[in-house]
């Protein structure tokens, strides 16, 4: 499969690697972006060829992957509309824009695949969610599907809510993880452990437990359980944390978060 990559930032560049790493040949990878730097960057790396504006050289590609922050999009799909043809498929990695406006900026364009991939793809451990146009066939599918799974797992969606769903659930996940770590950093710190070393524990520790879960069909309830002693040590902070509603506090953030890109569709999707 041959794709051409709309942006050359850490999205981008994290799934030229993964396809690389893949067995996809350089050649067969080719990178659109204004900026020289950037552009030298993914020479250098990658050893694919770049341009600094789309061409009619497009058209030798089978997927096109617009890698463009969603303010960005509008003027990246429009600029693409002399050079596209029918059998492509054009997947999107820009939050909350549906795929009918794509499909208007590109000129009525019907292959579309939205894709919401998180941060973590770029150490090969993404979770994306995936959701083709209606016209993507089977084959089209497939090459989607192919592209993302070389920065992780995919999961497929059947409707514009459940992509925006995981936009906020594991799209803007990370993020979250990364505040709890946080906050476990500060409370090591706060009992007497220098700055580097309560990282590590605290990374190690959620890490460990991450891993834990992920080897193990139990439910998460149950593994909680097991580390939980009546009356211990681990009881007292669980306690600490239901008396402060955490949990109730991240299910509002991450329904916040859903209708945010809600909002980001209505907003960036204009015009």
């Amino acid at each position: 499969m041959k794709i051409a990559f709309i942006g050359g930032g850490n999205m981008a560049s994290a799934l030229i690697g993964g396809l690389i790493k893949q067995g996809t040949p350089a050649g067969y990878l080719f990178a659109v972006d204004p900026n020289a730097e950037t552009r030298e960057r993914l020479e250098k790396t990658f050893r694919i060829v770049t341009a600094e504006e789309p061409s009619r050289k497009l058209a030798d590609y089978d997927a096109i992957v617009l890698a463009v922050k969603p303010q960005m999009l509008k003027e990246a799909a429009e600029s693409l509309r002399p050079f596209i043809v029918e059998r492509q498929v054009v997947i999107s990695v820009a939050a909350g824009i549906r795929s009918s406006d794509i499909m208007r900026w590109l000129g009525s364009h019907q292959r579309i695949v939205r894709a919401m991939p998180n941060t973590p793809a770029l150490v090969g451990l993404g979770v994306t969610g995936l959701l083709a146009s209606p016209t993507v066939n089977h084959d089209g599918r497939m090459l989607a599907a192919q592209v993302l799974e070389a920065v992780g797992e995919v999961v497929w969606c059947t409707n514009e809510g459940e992509i925006d769903s995981i936009t906020a659930l594991s799209g803007s996940g990370p993020a979250y993880v990364f505040y709890f770590i946080e906050a476990l950093q500060t409370a090591a710190q706060n009992l007497g452990f220098p700055a580097e070393e309560a990282r590590r524990l605290a990374i190690g520790t959620f890490t460990g437990a991450a891993q834990l879960a992920a080897h193990s069909d139990e439910p998460l309830s149950v593994l909680r359980e097991r580390v939980t002693s009546k009356g211990g040590t681990t009881a007292a902070a669980i306690a600490s944390f239901m008396e402060s509603g955490i949990a109730e506090s991240i299910v509002r953030g991450t329904v916040a978060a859903r209708n945010r890109a809600f909002e980001m569709g209505e907003e960036f999707g204009q015009g």
